[in-house]
């Protein structure tokens, strides 16, 4: 079973009677399970719901813009008045973008359940093109402040909440952590985000998970910025920051320098989600393995989470990064899927229960 951990017993309970999934043994696929073979064959194995998007790009103050995927949903049987459907902001992973099979999963759930659900795409890597020199990090929230500031103008009077996964669960969470209540979130899902991204890039520079996962996933940087090199050489030493090995080079030679930060250190320690988890004012329930190379059980906030009431862990013993997968073949539906479907449709539908904690 899940570890569920909550100092609000009332959160506790109507997570037991709305999100029941939270309480229910994990059964990891068996041929499968260990973390980083969850995490490595999830993409590959999970199937890919279709989505038909609309597309909308929105001017920001510096002069960038940003890339907004929207499932409309106008088709939803359960709330056809667009003005009070509710909508789920998505926030995918670190070169993440809408197409990515955990954004597809997440939306058709969604559509299900008659919700429309935007993806917001962070600058530069969704095929539009970098007007500035700047791209993204979990630390920075103005983009998604924008963003959720955007969102709420057109739809003032619909339900409105966010998942993020990964550096977007990261990204979310230090949102949050600055806004407090001050934000027009009803709730948040967040899943495998990295609380401390000290204990992660050290754990991602192991030598097994460098060679299949820190290696790989720097070249990904480095594609994703690449394409706007005309653009960013104007600041930055581009073939110093393609001659990067690991994350934390990647991150030492180019993103903490483009958010102006003294040292990675300070960069690092801005960007860990745990120091603003005490300042989170509306309900989170975040779900963690503690097999996850990307953010080790070791490093996950238990203890800080206990002292905010409005902050439910759920921990499982395996699943890696963003895996979950479950049963024996795991194509459709995962674990986390179904945490996602239940919290979303426990908050829009039964939200009054947990809103008067």
């Amino acid at each position: 079973k899940p570890q569920l951990v909550a100092s609000n017993e009332r959160f506790c309970r109507f997570l037991e009677e709305y999100c029941p999934v939270v309480t229910e043994t994990y059964y990891p696929t068996i041929w499968c399970w260990e973390g980083r073979v969850q995490t490595i064959l999830r993409p590959f194995i999970t199937s890919r719901p279709q989505v038909q998007y609309r597309n909308e790009l929105i001017r920001t103050a510096d002069g960038g813009q940003i890339s907004l995927d929207w499932f409309d949903n106008n088709d939803s049987l359960y709330y056809p008045d667009a003005s009070t459907r509710p909508t789920v902001l998505l926030l995918p992973g670190l070169t993440g973008t809408s197409k990515e099979s955990y954004i597809l999963h997440m939306i058709h759930q969604s559509g299900t359940l008659g919700y429309r659900c935007v993806v917001f795409n962070n600058r530069g890597i969704a095929g539009e093109e970098l007007l500035t020199p700047r791209t993204y990090c979990a630390a920075n929230t103005e983009d998604l402040e924008a963003v959720i500031h955007h969102i709420h103008s057109l739809h003032p009077s619909a339900p409105f909440m966010a998942a993020g996964v990964s550096m977007g669960g990261m990204l979310l969470l230090n949102y949050l952590g600055k806004t407090g209540r001050d934000t027009p979130l009803m709730a948040a899902a967040i899943f495998s985000a990295g609380w401390n991204v000290f204990e992660s890039v050290d754990s991602l520079e192991k030598p097994l998970n460098w060679l299949l996962f820190n290696y790989y996933l720097t070249t990904c940087l480095q594609s994703s910025i690449s394409r706007h090199r005309q653009m960013l050489e104007k600041l930055f030493d581009m073939d110093l920051v393609m001659k990067a090995r690991t994350v934390r080079e990647f991150d030492k030679q180019f993103t903490s320098v483009m958010f102006g930060y003294r040292t990675i250190n300070d960069y690092y320690e801005d960007a860990s989600p745990c120091r603003k988890l005490k300042s989170v004012g509306i309900p989170v329930l975040c779900l963690n393995s503690v097999d996850d190379v990307f953010s080790p059980g070791h490093a996950i906030p238990v203890e800080t989470a206990k002292q905010n009431a409005n902050v439910a862990l759920v921990l499982t013993s395996c699943g890696g990064h963003i895996g979950f997968l479950e049963g024996i073949w795991p194509r459709k539906c995962t674990y986390m899927d179904r945490v996602f479907k239940q919290f979303v449709q426990a908050v829009f539908e039964h939200g009054n229960k947990i809103f008067s904690m």
